[in-house]
């Protein structure tokens, strides 16, 4: 199913255009590492939907981008940029284990979670 495979598809043109850059292959172009970050955030959240794991990892991501921008564009230093994003990552793991927010049915079949009663069997 493509619905599965984008993650690793984004993960894979990341992958190469942050080669090609630091292999200095590619025009100074630093919005494209921005937009792939926050693409791929946004890309998780389209397509997985609201769930545990993408609430944590599709706004990071895009909080990620949002920090590359400020830290290339204004000189935002790592002692700002690594607690930002460690409390950020704390706070969306709490709000992640509220009963409201529904497991990734992708993530369960992956990692060979049974389900539990009540939930579906595929």
């Amino acid at each position: 199913m493509m619905k599965d495979a984008a993650l690793p598809i984004v993960l894979i043109v990341l992958g190469a255009v942050w080669l090609l850059d630091s292999l200095n292959w590619l025009p100074s172009v630093q919005w494209v590492w921005i937009l792939g970050l926050a693409g791929a955030g946004a890309a998780i959240l389209m397509l997985d939907g609201i769930t545990k794991s993408s609430i944590v990892a599709g706004p990071l991501l895009i909080l990620a981008g949002a920090l590359s921008f400020f830290r290339q564009f204004y000189g935002l230093g790592w002692r700002f940029i690594i607690p930002v994003m460690l409390i950020s990552a704390g706070v969306l793991m709490l709000v992640a284990r509220s009963s409201s927010i529904p497991e990734s049915p992708v993530f369960n079949r992956r990692f060979g979670r049974k389900p539990q009663d009540g939930e579906s069997h595929d």
